[in-house]
């Protein structure tokens, strides 16, 4: 005979009423369990599993069918719901949950977390761009230091935009072979500067504002980090570039480095500023000059998005210009571009006024072949800061001062009055480049007030 009928035949109304006892605290177990502040899941049994399992065989007999579903706690806060699928459609047995909010509840997600807005903390971009311009140095750059801080991924990026060669309106090369040459070897420095600190320098010859965007999107960026430049067609250019950004989603930081004093610290508003250098010079006297930007002894990688690849540097030829071919090649092969020539003359140039003794008690103590710095190419295409060339004077200065302090032959000059001519002419550097600046917006053009000096050299 069958077990399950014998069961039923030998089964008494007492053993009922105890089954159904059991079942009804079994019920409210399972409801206690269940108002536990963790999540549980609900298991749809398969009939390959015996019913047995998880109830005793003379309950079953009171059923038509087995049991096909009940429920058990578990600790996984994530898994609200854990179903398979039974191959019967007969009755099922179920007890609902009773959880309360639960601030551990959260759903489970298949994809990777990231923050709703990488843009907002530092850390957490997951790439950005770093567009050089004449800024070509890894020392002193707080646009490169600020990427790599903010950032997982940098891409550096420099372009050769075409409309910077070429004959211009009156038929003159925009930019010569020398300076070409110049700049050529200033992004080829550049390039193996970020090389030896992890990184690399993409390089494309197009317009800028086409370039970066095309990138933006290859690599997903969040944001473009630059220097601000001054004149009107950069300031142009930097406005497209970030209408077009922002078109994309991609934010654009722009900052300031390439003047002694910097915009910020300004003691008036830029379009308050004096139209003339005597008046700027008192106006700035005093004001304290920010300290220069330790280079980061390693940067981030590139973005492993879109597999850019960091292409050639270009040769004039590429950039429509013939290689000189007259005897002043010669002359130029001895001023080569790049940030680690730029160092290596401010330093010796900084030790030889420090050697050189006074002469006549005034700026002219520096005298034949000190007479200039000669360091303004480098300075003009941003292999080496003003602020670079203020410390490595003040520390000559500094050293200068120590040694005559400890001469007992005394001096009729200031040890370091040699040197103040060169931080005289890069204020009057930053008197071009802020005034080039406050009439560089469209809108100020209207308004402009000629300005007296030399500020007419604006170019």
């Amino acid at each position: 005979m069958d077990p399950h009928l014998q069961n039923l035949e030998t089964t008494t109304p007492e053993s009922i009423s105890e089954d159904l006892n059991q079942q009804h605290q079994e019920k409210q177990q399972l409801a206690i369990v269940s108002s536990s502040p963790f999540a549980s899941a609900s298991l749809s049994l398969s009939t390959i599993l015996p019913t047995h399992f998880f109830t005793q065989p003379r309950i079953s007999t009171l059923f038509s069918s087995p049991p096909t579903k009940a429920r058990i706690p578990t600790q996984a806060t994530s898994l609200t719901h854990l179903s398979l699928a039974s191959s019967t459609s007969s009755p099922k047995l179920s007890f609902k949950s009773t959880i309360s909010a639960n601030p551990l509840h959260t759903p489970l997600t298949l994809g990777p977390r990231r923050p709703s807005d990488p843009s907002n903390a530092a850390g957490t971009r997951r790439a950005c761009i770093v567009w050089f311009r004449n800024d070509l140095r890894v020392h002193d750059n707080e646009c490169l230091n600020s990427a790599n801080n903010d950032s997982m991924s940098v891409l550096p990026v420099y372009c050769f935009d075409p409309r910077d060669y070429g004959k211009s309106s009156s038929g003159f090369d925009k930019t010569g072979p020398y300076r070409a040459s110049f700049l050529i070897e200033s992004v080829s420095d550049l390039r193996k500067n970020l090389q030896a600190r992890g990184s690399d320098l993409v390089v494309r010859v197009g317009r800028p504002e086409t370039v970066l965007v095309e990138l933006a999107k290859a690599i997903g960026a969040d944001a473009v980090y630059a220097h601000r430049e001054v004149s009107h067609d950069e300031v142009k250019a930097e406005e497209k570039i970030e209408e077009l950004m922002k078109d994309e989603g991609v934010e654009v930081k722009y900052f300031w480095g390439s003047t002694l004093y910097h915009l910020d610290d300004l003691p008036f508003k830029l379009e308050d500023m004096p139209s003339n250098h005597g008046g700027f010079k008192e106006k700035v006297q005093g004001l304290e000059i920010r300290k220069t930007i330790e280079t980061l002894d390693q940067f981030k990688g590139l973005p492993s998005r879109g597999d850019v690849e960091p292409g050639d540097v270009p040769n004039l030829l590429d950039l429509g210009l013939n290689p000189a071919q007259d005897g002043k090649a010669a002359v130029n092969a001895s001023m080569v571009g790049g940030e680690t020539e730029a160092l290596q003359r401010l330093n010796k140039f900084a030790a030889q006024c420090q050697a050189q003794p006074p002469k006549g008690g005034s700026h002219e103590s520096i005298y034949g072949a000190n007479f200039s710095c000669k360091i303004s190419p480098w300075l003009t295409v941003g292999c080496v800061s003003p602020r670079s060339i203020f410390d490595e004077l003040k520390k000559a200065a500094s050293r200068t001062m120590s040694a005559a302090s400890n001469d007992n032959s005394g001096g009729s000059s200031s040890p370091g009055t040699g040197m103040n001519w060169l931080v005289f002419e890069l204020l009057w550097r930053d008197f071009f480049r802020f005034i080039t600046k406050k009439y560089s917006n469209p809108r100020k053009q209207v308004e402009a007030t000629p300005a007296t000096a030399c500020t007419g050299a604006f170019a």
